[in-house]
């Protein structure tokens, strides 16, 4: 059965948050999970974690893409300024949803705002996820280059992978390069050249060589 066109819908309301999203199940499993969520503006079907779901469930991880807590609320619009709390708590709880389904590692991952709470998450609790997956991280608001979202960036001891389009307003190449230098654990920048804050993946189709530049590196930073 194809991964790629039978991800399964999936929930469990035993978790305050509840998780709502989509279960991707490889065909050969490598023992690994990998937990992924979206934008402030997404949710679960962003073509982009699609993609990667893809990918990453073909190469043996069990992947649930899911919707943050705010976006379970109401079906469009961003967080609101109270609201990210409860989204990191709805991320644990994702990672502890697919821990019964995977015999070794999860990883936890998202794109923008959800990758930016996954790394607040861990920077709270480092024992949370053993790597981070994340995709245009939003350093400071478009053309306010001061107002940098770094804070946390101290306290976290999770290796993160960081994924970054040549063209993100939301922060240069150089700017993450000198905001990396402050995390404590291991980092890589994978940087996309002429890639935005959507990595390509503004419709419904993207760049098709992406997912497995991403899984590629991920697999080496990873096992190093």
């Amino acid at each position: 059965m194809s991964t790629q066109s039978n991800p399964q819908a999936f929930t469990d309301v035993s978790a305050d948050p509840f998780v709502r999203g989509f279960l991707h199940r490889p065909a050969k499993a490598n023992g690994d999970g990998l937990v992924l969520t979206h934008g402030a503006g997404s949710n679960s079907q962003a073509p982009l974690l699609i993609a990667l779901a893809n990918a990453f469930a073909e190469a043996g991880y069990i992947v649930l893409r899911c919707d943050l807590p705010y976006r379970q609320d109401r079906s469009y619009g961003p967080p609101g300024p109270g609201e990210a709390k409860r989204d990191r708590a709805g991320l644990k709880n994702a990672v502890a949803a697919i821990q019964p389904m995977a015999t070794g590692r999860i990883f936890l991952g998202g794109h923008s705002y959800g990758g930016r709470q996954a790394s607040m998450l861990c920077a709270e609790e480092s024992g949370v996820a053993a790597g981070l997956l994340l995709m245009s991280y939003p350093l400071h608001p478009p053309r306010k280059p001061d107002q940098l979202r770094t804070q946390h960036f101290f306290n976290l001891q999770t290796p993160a992978l960081f994924v970054h389009g040549t063209g993100d307003p939301f922060g240069s190449v150089e700017e993450m390069e000198k905001a990396l230098k402050l995390i404590p654990a291991k980092t890589k920048l994978l940087v996309i050249e002429g890639a935005g804050h959507d990595l390509g993946f503004k419709g419904k189709s993207g760049r098709q060589e992406l997912p497995a530049s991403v899984l590629q590196q991920f697999q080496v930073f990873f096992t190093v």
